[in-house]
């Protein structure tokens, strides 16, 4: 087996229309929505960057504008602070600012929403011939190690594409994307085959697909040359059903940490709520509060 390549960029798509959270995303893309006192995009970036990756890749929609300005300095209001004499918002700012010091961020433009596998080969031209982690914006997991580093780790061994697992009741299994896998140590598969939200009776395992993927040049050239499916859309876990069809090895970890999803409103409600009662600085008066509440 070949060394692996060490993973230096993230993709990060975000150009999706937020159509489960009307009327809501009409006025603010979903990344913005906040998770405790943090957008939901800025929990991705940092796990980006704590994972050691320092270039990513957005791909979003021509009407995403906002993202282009959030990760950058702002001077104006630097000066304003400095001003008014507001030390501890100036601090919490150049907190704020350091985070994306030492990135390098692009964008790439998906025009239409083609599907997860569509938005991956929008970036594939600022990937070059190397592999990539990817973080789609529907998920954030809260630990003491980030997701990404999690796969990373995988990938330094297997040198293949690897996908990110959590187990789910059975009965919650028909809502995700299923796989089926064979067991190699603990919390590490290798997947036999993905399939989309089965019928319960047709459930492979309690594992589901977290948005998180460690991806091969390998993977890309698949997604290239695939057509899309009924919806008109390139989805990834087709992509990699047909590279497993073709007797290419794909591997699976059950990552550790809380998941949260960001997928609908109440799972994004539920994820705020954890994020806020745990927070170091809100948690305590937060948690008292609640047990006010009648």
């Amino acid at each position: 087996m070949e060394e692996a390549t060490d993973i230096k960029k993230a993709i990060i798509p975000l150009a999706g229309l937020g159509t489960r959270f009307l009327p809501l995303s009409m006025v603010l893309s979903k990344e913005f929505f906040p998770l405790a006192d943090k957008p939901i995009i800025q929990h991705i970036f940092e796990e980006v960057k704590n994972s050691g990756i320092r270039e990513i890749v957005f791909v979003v929609s021509p009407k995403q504008k906002m993202i282009m300005n959030y990760f950058k300095k702002n001077p104006e209001l630097e000066k304003f602070l400095v001003k008014r004499k507001k030390d501890a918002m100036l601090a919490e700012l150049k907190e704020f600012e350091a985070l994306f010091e030492d990135i390098s961020i692009s964008f790439v433009t998906q025009k239409t929403p083609l599907g997860d596998g569509h938005a991956l080969v929008q970036a594939q031209k600022t990937i070059a011939d190397e592999p990539v982690a990817v973080s789609f914006g529907d998920d954030v997991v809260h630990g003491s190690e980030p997701a990404l580093a999690q796969l990373m780790n995988i990938f330094k061994t297997c040198n293949a594409p690897v996908v990110a697992l959590k187990s789910l009741p059975r009965e919650m299994v028909p809502a995700y994307g299923n796989v089926e896998v064979e067991k190699i140590s603990s919390n590490l598969y290798k997947i036999k085959k993905i399939v989309e939200k089965p019928a319960l009776a047709d459930v492979k395992s309690n594992l589901v697909i977290v948005g998180k993927y460690v991806l091969t040049p390998q993977v890309f050239t698949y997604l290239k040359k695939a057509k899309p499916g009924e919806k008109g859309e390139i989805i990834l876990g087709e992509v990699i059903n047909s590279m497993l069809d073709d007797g290419n090895p794909i591997y699976g970890y059950e990552l550790k940490g809380e998941w949260l999803e960001c997928g609908d409103k109440l799972k994004w409600m539920k994820s705020f709520l954890y994020l806020s009662l745990n927070d170091p600085v809100f948690g305590k008066e937060l948690r008292d509060y609640v047990k006010m509440i009648k």
